[in-house]
């Protein structure tokens, strides 16, 4: 879902991120950055972000760092991809 607009709503980093831990499945910091086109810093904020909404959850084995979607976060990009496409129908973008 990532989008060749010059400025993307924190909306659609945050679907991004999500669509990008979900595609990757067991996803590094490193891997999701290249994915969903962000900056390590921004990164780091928009991870801490949808850790707090219970979208992803952050797994740890020894030296690594993983993320992996939630059921929350299937949900909720299940329902981006419905209003995506209601807002759509009128001609726009979210």
């Amino acid at each position: 879902m990532v989008h060749s607009e010059k400025q993307r709503s924190t909306l659609r980093i945050y679907i991004d991120i999500v669509t990008a831990v979900k595609d990757l499945h067991t996803a590094k910091p490193t891997h999701i950055l290249n994915k969903a086109n962000l900056s390590h810093d921004r990164l780091v904020k928009f991870l801490d972000q949808l850790l707090a909404h219970g979208l992803i959850e952050e797994k740890v084995e020894g030296e690594s760092r993983y993320y992996e979607v939630t059921t929350k976060g299937i949900q909720f990009l299940i329902e981006m991809q419905r209003a995506d496409e209601f807002v759509a129908g009128f001609g726009m973008a979210l």
